[in-house]
């Protein structure tokens, strides 16, 4: 059977105030071409559809959209929710997909065997898919009570709960004759953040070891961290990562989706497919000087200006590079903490005194910032 893995779409993306409808649907209509394109049997989608848990309506056309159109290519689609995720709100989305021929899991259920979904493609493969939602700390000790397995006990780790669902969900997972598979959102210790992550839910004894993971599965379908890769495991276990640069951090990944080729008697075969609609996030740095002289692609950018800060100047770069979105100065100009400078005394200190003797320790000298505090103070002060 021939999989597509696709993740952490983060559709409803604002970055730094700059809306990236526009590209999503690029986005997603690349993705569902690669669809067309190889025909796979099954496409899964490992959480993180939307950026927000509240997403606009624009937002959620675009996802049900882009689902129906994947599901239309023949293939069967699996989506689950993500941290980002509303899982509620995905789960009452329910009824569509269903109608729709889709099978969505936006949050953990009471029955443990509406996780386990079954399939057998067009040529007779047969194959079982565990898919597990994003589970916060405090819905994974719920999971492990509502399946009835050993109480959840205080010194129990998020990774023990996570493997005990995981257990529960892939008991079955012993018929030879076929292909048995993982979706869920989460982070594998050992992988590599993307750099757009929201951190409360990477770190914090959120990680969880490949070993949460039977060795009898054919191949793990992970979504949550942005770059794609293989994670060491005792069995085939990968992110696909996101399809678009989700934030700055995340300029270096390559967008892509995953296919997969797999048998119940043989190995996965997993390539790269890029999805290259999106502008590209890169960073520049430089003098005004240097910055003018820059061939400015077809992407966003974050700049850190090699200039001693001054009123005016965030307009000046913005005027040179009008697809500038993060406008900052270099940190190596910026002075350390108590290198040389004198430390503010707040006792008899007039707040034009304080300021200014911030902008001396910050290495500004434009004396129109100066004169523009004085304007304002004058006028809230009266």
């Amino acid at each position: 059977m021939k999989i597509l893995h696709t993740s952490d779409w983060h559709v409803g993306k604002v970055l730094k105030g700059q809306s990236r409808a526009e590209e999503h649907k690029a986005v997603l209509a690349g993705v569902i071409d690669v669809a067309r394109r190889e025909q796979p049997d099954l496409v899964i989608v490992a959480g993180d559809l939307y950026d927000t848990a509240a997403p606009t309506p624009e937002a959620t056309r675009l996802v049900t959209r882009a689902l129906t159109a994947l599901r239309r290519t023949g293939a069967d689609v699996v989506a689950i929710g993500g941290n980002h995720d509303n899982g509620q709100a995905l789960d009452a989305l329910r009824p569509w997909a269903d109608a729709a021929g889709i099978t969505l899991r936006g949050g953990v259920r009471e029955n443990p065997d509406e996780h386990v979904i079954d399939g057998t493609t067009a040529g007779g493969e047969r194959w079982r898919l565990a898919a597990l939602p994003f589970l916060s700390q405090r819905y994974a000790i719920r999971a492990v009570e509502m399946y009835e397995l050993t109480a959840a006990e205080a010194t129990q780790t998020y990774a023990d709960h996570l493997g005990r669902v995981l257990g529960r969900l892939t008991e079955s997972f012993t018929e030879p004759d076929r292909v048995h598979l993982v979706t869920a959102h989460l982070t594998v210790v050992g992988a590599t953040s993307g750099g757009g992550e929201r951190d409360a839910h990477t770190v914090l004894g959120y990680a969880v070891p490949a070993t949460v993971f039977p060795g009898t599965a054919h191949y793990v379908a992970l979504g949550h961290l942005h770059r794609s890769q293989r994670v060491q495991g005792p069995c085939p276990i990968r992110y696909s990562g996101s399809p678009l640069a989700v934030d700055f951090g995340e300029q270096e990944n390559v967008p892509s989706v995953t296919l997969v080729e797999v048998t119940a008697t043989t190995a996965a075969q997993v390539r790269e497919v890029p999805v290259t609609a999106a502008a590209a996030l890169r960073t520049v740095r430089g003098t005004l000087a240097q910055l003018a002289e820059i061939d400015a692609p077809d992407a966003w950018l974050r700049v850190f200006v090699r200039e001693q800060p001054r009123a005016g100047l965030r307009e000046e770069v913005q005027e040179l590079l009008p697809r500038a979105l993060e406008i900052r100065i270099d940190p190596e100009l910026v002075p350390a903490p108590g290198s040389g400078t004198r430390v503010a005394q707040r006792a008899g200190r007039s707040p034009r005194d304080l300021f200014a003797d911030y902008l001396d320790s910050r290495g500004h000298d434009d004396d129109g910032v100066r004169e523009l505090f004085d304007e304002l103070f004058e006028e809230v002060d009266h």
